[in-house]
């Protein structure tokens, strides 16, 4: 019998996990060599990104995470549009297939960050900049300062899921592990799950205080969260403990390309998927 050809849907979520891997791996990696004083950075993914320039085939690599990046987007979006995941249409679930359509919206602009520093247009800009103009932006909004302390207080929530997911051990649920290695990979996803709770909370109070205070100043993504935690008292220790979180996380999302299981839809099913919500 000839092997079936795997679904181009689900090829492009494995290309986006392990892409959004790498992305962390990079991030906790150089966060944790700034910790320990051996050189790194804390700016954060886009800032991450832009120290494969100066490697061996760098652009090359940037293009490659641009296309995996683009995939997971892919992904997120019509896993919300066709519930591929089966999260279900109650509240829980419209609110996780809602997440996902904000997460692969949120890639789609890293992988087009990514996509510009390859072909040399521009630095990709800061991700706190980014940050603060679209909170600008929302709370130049009708009731746009209850909009932000909204934004903010939900991802303040998703940063307690995922601390909740860690204590939990709950992170392997759509995940086909071998027996020999499943307590290894479930450690790391705890470690990953725990460090991306820490700096969602954070993400969010930042947030809330900008609502609070009616300045977009006080917005600060993943690399404004890894400086805050280094200039806490000890804080080479705690960016240290949340920097190998992240690069746990990183290698989760090569253990998540390479063992989720993804009922992905056909193209055709896809694309209907699309157009209904277009029309």
């Amino acid at each position: 019998m000839s092997r079936i050809s795997p679904n181009p849907v689900e090829a492009l979520a494995r290309f986006g996990y392990g892409a959004r891997g790498v992305v962390y791996g990079l991030v906790g990696g150089l966060a944790l060599l700034a910790a320990i004083g051996s050189g790194g950075q804390t700016g954060g993914s886009r800032s991450a990104l832009q120290t494969l320039l100066t490697q061996p085939f760098g652009k090359l690599w940037l293009i490659l995470i641009a296309m995996g990046l683009f995939g997971f987007c892919a992904w997120r979006v019509l896993e919300a549009l066709t519930d591929a995941d089966h999260r279900g249409s109650d509240a829980k679930g419209w609110g996780v297939r809602g997440a996902h359509l904000i997460s692969g919206i949120i890639y789609a602009g890293l992988a087009v960050s990514a996509l510009n520093l390859a072909l040399g247009r521009g630095s990709g800009g800061g991700e706190d900049k980014a940050a603060q103009d679209w909170t600008a932006w929302l709370m130049n909004q009708p009731f746009g300062q209850w909009l932000v302390g909204l934004v903010g207080l939900a991802v303040a929530g998703a940063g307690l899921a995922f601390l909740w997911k860690a204590w939990q051990g709950k992170v392997a649920e759509r995940l086909s592990l071998p027996g020999d290695k499943r307590d290894w990979f479930i450690t790391i996803g705890r470690m990953g799950f725990a460090a991306r709770g820490v700096v969602f909370l954070m993400i969010g109070g930042f947030l809330v205080l900008a609502a609070l205070h009616a300045s977009s100043s006080d917005v600060h993504g993943l690399g404004g969260a890894l400086q805050a935690l280094q200039r806490q008292p000890y804080g080479w220790v705690l960016l240290a403990l949340t920097a190998l979180g992240l690069f746990a996380f990183g290698l989760f999302g090569l253990v998540q390309a390479r063992y989720r299981h993804i009922d992905a839809p056909d193209l055709d099913d896809a694309k209907a998927a699309v157009a209904r919500v277009a029309r």
